[in-house]
């Protein structure tokens, strides 16, 4: 009988990576820490451990800051700012090259070319502002990177048991007495499993998901998937999985209802893999654990898996730090105790007392007390509390930070309020089919992200097809979400955090979807014919082409005069022989046949007159700010530049 990646490296001692390199090495192919080895294999890899010849695996290593440009990730990593920003593209984050990015991002970035990213002790405060931080003293592990628990979040079809997982996994951290009692429901709770901790957010559903990714916060670390065996793959299952790969976030299936009689796991496999997600028994790198959320069988094995996977993620955060951040999972106002929010700490040890600024909300930390009721003097990284003490309740996703003292937490607060209402009144940044190119004119490869609802499946998949057959080397359509049924609030809600637009198909629109979309800024797009529709995306993407311009020639003039004018410069007195003459367009300036400038005809003058244009057979003055050579015998080409529409 063979034996588990996870379990040998348990037994080696070794991280389960590691032992992946050693395989490799030895040319085994392992999809993952539940494949399972042969025992000669096995052997094998225990003789070369113990003779200490095992593959160490050096993975580059780089330190930043916890924002940075797209630029200064690109050149920490020796790459082009293109590269950065097609990865982000991917991920749905539209970026210019001197655009902040957070660390977390920048992590998964970088993860692509396999890095390992440390972060820098010193914090950047550059959002802090008004109010500067002050420096205050560091203990000597300030700024040291530790382990911290993974941050998962469950999703899944209605009725396939999310909750009932949930509950069977808090309920074997306690005694049936104990959860029993348990009413404290604050949106996120920790078990205890093998002697580490892991991090549930207790969510409705990938909607919340998703709302939390479109205002910012990026909590999550692994995806649990739950799927029902005797119902397998449903629509709210694919749009779960559309938004967990939107987030780019490993995702874990738990296969639940296995212990009914008419639970079908092999069926659930195959629709599994028909969306992109193949077990690993079947040579896929989807990790699929059959569970009863009902009988607590496959628990011990999801947990395992779950850790697995986050050992594999190599999850660190700073313990002890001058400064705190967390992210608001939800916030209330409780009628006896006022505002409160439920924030899980990302970095440094939130402690009872701290000033903090939450969004356009401040104050100091009050009392902090966990899913269990008790209340708490500290919470590290990973840990998640409920906040009382704040001026009012956050919303979710809003980033929970520690300052000075609760003068600056108001100050920053105030700013933030202040920049917020000059957002709302500014003009959308979500993208639209007529300023694609505006947004996204950096980089060479670019995608139009597309949220696709039709009213039955054969439209839905006739309009997938003919958008994937709109090919063109530099553009490409990237159809993020496809489904059946009107445009609903969770699809406006993946588009907003993946900045797609809304494609529907002889579908409605749901009225709060409408009112959604227009306070997040996302546009929706209906068609009754899909030539229509392929046309307008057709059109969308040649704008997201670099355009090509053609020169059209306007004039020519000969110098005839220079004349040097005080409070000008050098300005040239010409004869129009060619065409005419027009103020603003472009010049060559051509001497003997070559050309010694090229710029902008910035003034042109008939007499003392400043004029717009003259034609062939009239006398002119000509200056150009960025020439001062002119010569009698020079000849001035005046041309305009068009944009030659392409076709994609």
């Amino acid at each position: 009988m063979g034996v588990k990646v996870y379990e040998l490296a348990k037994d080696l001692g070794i991280t389960n990576s590691d032992l992946l390199a050693v395989l490799k090495d030895l040319g085994v192919p392992a999809a993952g820490g539940s494949s399972e080895l042969e025992p000669a294999t096995a052997e094998t890899v225990r003789e070369i451990i113990s003779q200490d010849r095992g593959v160490v695996c050096q993975a580059k290593t780089i330190t930043i800051p916890q924002a940075l440009s797209v630029r200064e990730l690109a050149e920490a990593m020796g790459l082009q700012a293109a590269d950065i920003q097609k990865r982000l593209v991917e991920m749905g984050i539209l970026a210019s090259v001197n655009q902040q990015i957070g660390a977390d991002v920048a992590t998964k970035v970088a993860e692509k070319w396999g890095y390992t990213v440390k972060i820098a002790a010193t914090p950047a405060a550059r959002d802090l502002k008004p109010a500067k931080l002050s420096p205050q003293p560091k203990s000597k592990h300030a700024g040291k990177l530790m382990p911290r628990p993974p941050v998962i979040t469950v999703m899944g079809h209605v009725d396939h048991g999310k909750t009932t997982l949930l509950d069977t996994i808090r309920r074997t951290n306690v005694t049936e007495q104990e959860f029993g009692g348990i009413t404290q429901h604050i949106g996120a709770y920790q078990v205890e499993w093998n002697g580490k901790k892991i991090t549930f957010l207790d969510t409705p559903g990938h909607e919340a998901f998703t709302a939390m990714r479109a205002r910012g916060a990026s909590v999550t670390d692994i995806a649990v998937l739950v799927v029902a065996a005797d119902d397998a793959v449903m629509p709210q299952t694919v749009e779960a999985i559309d938004h967990a790969r939107a987030a780019d976030v490993p995702i874990i299936v738990a296969i639940n209802k296995i212990d009914k009689p008419e639970a079908n796991v092999e069926r659930t496999m195959q629709q599994l893999a028909e969306h992109g997600l193949t077990p690993e028994e079947w040579g896929g790198d989807t990790i699929c654990v059959k569970v009863s959320a009902k009988t607590g069988e496959g628990i011990d094995e999801l947990l395992e898996m779950i850790l697995l996977v986050a050992e594999m993620l190599d999850l660190q955060a700073e313990v002890s730090t001058s400064r705190v951040v967390g992210s608001v999972i939800e916030a209330k106002v409780d009628r006896g105790r006022g505002p409160v929010a439920t924030v899980l700490v990302q970095r440094g040890t939130l402690k009872v007392g701290a000033p903090v600024v939450a969004g356009e909300t401040y104050g100091k930390v009050k009392a902090m007390i966990d899913d269990k009721g008790e209340r708490l003097t500290k919470a590290g990284p990973a840990t998640p509390v409920e906040v009382l003490g704040l001026s009012a309740a956050p919303q979710a996703g809003d980033r929970l930070e520690s300052v000075k003292d609760e003068r600056e937490a108001r100050a920053i607060a105030e700013k933030r309020a202040q920049e917020r209402r000059q957002e709302r009144i500014a003009a959308s940044t979500k993208i639209t089919l007529e300023d694609l190119y505006r947004q996204i004119k950096d980089g060479h490869v670019k995608k139009l992200p597309i949220v696709l609802k039709a009213d039955v499946q054969g439209s839905e998949e006739a309009v997938r097809q003919s958008l994937t057959k709109i090919e063109h080397p530099e553009v490409e359509v990237n159809i993020i979400h496809s489904s059946v049924g009107n445009v609903n609030e969770s699809d406006i809600l993946l588009a907003s955090a993946s900045n797609a637009i809304v494609i529907g198909f002889n579908v409605k629109v749901d009225p709060r979807a409408a009112e959604m979309a227009e306070s997040e800024h996302v546009e929706i797009r209906t068609y009754n014919v899909i030539y229509e529709l392929t046309k307008d995306v057709r059109a969308a993407m040649a704008g997201l082409l670099e355009p090509v311009f053609e020169e059209v020639k306007l004039g020519e003039a000969e110098v005839r005069a220079v004349f040097k004018v005080p409070s000008t410069g050098i300005v040239a007195g010409c004869y129009v022989t060619e065409g005419r003459v027009v103020r603003n367009e472009f010049i060559r300036v051509r001497r003997n046949d070559k050309v010694v400038y090229e710029g902008k005809l910035d003034s042109l003058k008939h007499l003392k007159d400043e004029v717009r244009e003259m034609a062939q057979g009239f006398e002119c003055g000509i200056f150009s700010q960025g020439f001062q050579d002119f010569q009698v015998g020079d000849i001035i080409e005046v041309y305009t530049k068009k944009q030659i529409a392409r076709a994609v």
